[in-house]
């Protein structure tokens, strides 16, 4: 058999493929647009964006379950909760010349440096890490679940607390701000 005979291979991906890469390129352009923009509402918008396309991904890599916990906690529940924080903490609608500390340059490297190590951290874990392909798929809800509860409940509920104390911290701001005015 030829190597041109073996079958679909790199130089003819499938439909999902080119969706996955589509998809990806949307998403990227999206994370980029949100941390860059100086509007904080349409950072906040944009994230919306870069978050659902996150769950599309999912979809694309049949992860059904996974995908709408995307949906349903990050796009819902987080973004809701970002936009609250601006609202009560009175931030500017428009542009806004304290998002910006003209610091680039310095959030640049930093940036890059932690993209670097975090590559390096995960592709140095998952080095040994086979799928096994039989049993439950992988990304069925029950694979998840026994994952997500087995290795990640700590994680998951220190960030819930987090999220509470944001959500809190600006209630604080704003009530601050609202007797000063009086």
């Amino acid at each position: 058999m030829t190597p041109l005979a073996a079958g679909p291979g790199f130089l003819s991906p499938t439909g999902v493929e080119i969706a996955f890469v589509l998809v990806g390129l949307v998403t990227l352009g999206a994370a980029v647009i949100t941390v860059t923009t100086r509007q904080l509402v349409h950072a906040a918008l944009w994230l919306v964006v870069a978050l659902g396309g996150l769950a599309i991904e999912y979809l694309l890599l049949t992860a059904e379950f996974i995908a709408w916990v995307q949906v349903l906690i990050y796009v819902g529940s987080v973004v809701v909760l970002l936009l609250f924080g601006l609202m009560l903490t009175k931030a500017p609608i428009g542009r806004s010349p304290d998002a910006d500390s003209e610091n680039r340059w310095v959030a640049l490297a930093v940036a890059v440096t932690a993209a670097v190590a975090l590559v390096w951290v995960v592709v140095d874990a998952f080095r040994t890490t086979w799928i096994e392909l039989d049993g439950p798929a992988q990304g069925s809800t029950e694979v998840s679940g026994q994952f997500l509860f087995r290795h990640w409940v700590l994680p998951f509920e220190a960030l819930s607390v987090l999220l509470l104390a944001a959500l809190i911290g600006a209630i604080v701001l704003s009530r601050k701000s609202g007797k000063e005015q009086r």
